[in-house]
């Protein structure tokens, strides 16, 4: 069986909330690390969507 990494630093993708309300094709998806042990719970970060041209909330997804 293989064994599970129990590194610090891990891959994590945001999705923005509110282009998925709009009902607008396509998404806004940005990729980052984050330290597991620092935010255990999931990451929110403003960022930036083309395709609404704004500011808006990207949350972590599984």
């Amino acid at each position: 069986m293989a064994k599970k990494s129990k590194e610090a630093r891990v891959q994590v993708i945001l999705e923005c909330t509110e282009h998925k309300e709009s009902g607008m094709p396509g998404t806004s998806r940005y990729i980052t690390t984050k330290n597991r042990k620092n935010t255990p719970d999931r990451m929110e970060l403003k960022k930036f969507n083309p395709i609404l041209k704004r500011m808006t909330i990207h949350r972590e997804i599984k």
